[in-house]
This record gives structure tokens, sequence and C-alpha cells, in this order.
């Protein structure tokens, strides 16, 4: 079997300004991702580690140290299991593994394996912040915990658009500002949210769609009855109100000065 790569490529010339990646079937039967570069290609699993190996015997060497960490449990005389440099080169250069993967993943469109990957080195984060023994590698790794939030974000925001669910989008999209929210705490950099790129994507995001999302008849009446209210059309805040008290049946509608859920107005 030739070993040349010139026929797989034929047909798939590289592109400098395109990020180039297609799903293959393997010869074993499963599925690859492939992704083109100026001198090659790069192909990856979809399932468990992306080069396929399974270090030590588990999927990934992340899941072999988590699993080394449980059985040394430190006791009052023990010191607590610690990831040294060599343990943390190998970590990292798995994680970037999982990088392309859901890099590739996102530009398919596949983000059920953005949001699996993407999860799983937020998991790989966590882990050496706790067990690293050098300071240096802790913040190595934690550095990109915003961009990859950011990036879980728009993969769990984006499934949820594709069901028509702006709700559950927008609660996806929360969740992230909360976690990069977090991170910035944890370094006490909160007073430069307005610094941080993947923060800012977030947040204008969910404003658009917030903007944009669709929204029911009680939602819309309610919305035109504060704006009544709020002019002193008391008429047609009280024909408004009616309108909901039906769609509602006999749930209470109040609005007041200050727009929905404040204190009931008396209506001439």
């Amino acid at each position: 079997m030739s070993r040349d790569l010139a026929k797989i490529l034929a047909g798939w010339e590289h592109d400098p300004d395109e990020f180039q990646v297609r799903l293959v079937a393997g010869d074993d039967g499963r599925e690859k991702i492939q992704m083109r570069i100026d001198l090659g290609l790069l192909q990856m699993e979809l399932e468990g580690r992306p080069d396929g190996t399974k270090p030590h015997g588990f999927d990934t060497l992340l899941e072999y140290h988590i699993a080394r960490a449980k059985i040394a449990r430190p006791t009052d005389s023990e010191e607590p299991y610690t990831l040294d440099a060599k343990a943390c080169t190998g970590l990292m250069n798995e994680g970037v593994q999982f990088y392309h993967r859901y890099l590739a993943s996102f530009h398919l469109q596949r983000y059920d394996l953005v949001a699996r990957d993407t999860s799983r080195n937020l998991r790989l984060f966590a882990f050496v912040v706790e067990h690293a023994a050098r300071q240096r590698d802790k913040v190595q790794f934690d550095q990109y915990r915003p961009y990859v939030t950011m990036m879980h974000s728009r993969a769990t925001g984006l499934q949820a658009l594709s069901k028509n669910d702006h709700v559950g989008a927008i609660e996806h999209i929360d969740e992230g500002i909360v976690g990069i929210r977090k991170f910035l705490e944890d370094y006490d950099q909160s007073e430069n949210e307005a610094e941080c790129m993947e923060l800012g994507f977030l947040l204008r995001w969910r404003r658009e769609l917030d903007r944009d999302r669709p929204i029911g008849p009680v939602e819309r009446l309610e919305q035109q009855l504060g704006v009544a209210v709020a002019l002193e059309e008391y008429e047609e805040a009280a024909r408004l109100r009616d309108q909901l008290q039906r769609l509602k049946g006999d749930e209470t509608v109040n609005a007041g000065p200050e727009g929905i859920g404040a204190q009931p107005v008396d209506l001439p």
C-alpha cells in the first residue's frame, strides 16, 4: 500500500484563507474528521482521544491522571497527588488535540461535539489547577478558560437555537458569562471586564438574541400594558389588562407607574 498522500489530497487544494475541514468514512467503518493544512492534513477520531491512542490503557491521559489521583488520596501524613512539569506537558499536548477537534467540529456545525470537547478541556484546566506542582503550569492551562468557556456557550447556545429554543440559548449564554466573570474574579481582574473579548462577545450575542427572540401573546400584551401605563393611557391599559386576564385565566395582572409587577393602579 502506497504511503503517498497525493491521491488523498487530490482535488482538495490548500487555501490559506479558509478553514478547511471535512468528515470522511474510515477504513474501520468509523467517521473521521480531516483538517487540511499547508503540507497535508490532520485526521482525528470523533470519539475518545483525537489521535485514537489509549495512554496507559485509558481513553485519555487526563482520565489516567484522574484515576491515579483518586487512588492516591492523601492522608494526614501523605502529600496530595501532584503533576510535575513532564505530566503537564503531556496533558497540554492532549488538550491541544481536543482544541483542534472542537474547532474543526464547530466549522462542521457539529455543536454536540464542540460542547463535549470544550467541557472536557474545562475539566482538564480545573484538574491541573488543583494538582500541578508549579504555579506557572496552573496559569498556563487556566489562561484559556475564558476562550473555552465562550466556545462551550456558543456550541450549547447554537444547539438550543437549532431547536428554536431562544430562552434555552440565553440561559447557556448566561452560564458562560457567569463562568468568565468567575475567572476574572479568581485573578482579581473583575475591573477589567471591558477588556475581555470573550465576555464581550457573549454579552453582545445575548443582547442580540434578547432583542430578536420571538415573544408569545402574553408577553407581548404585558409589554404593551407597561407602555400604556407609563404613558398614563389608562383606558388602553384597562383594555390590555382585560385581554391578559382572559389569556392567563384567573391570574391577576398588576401594572403600575414603574411597569409590570409594581403596585396596581386605580384606572379611571
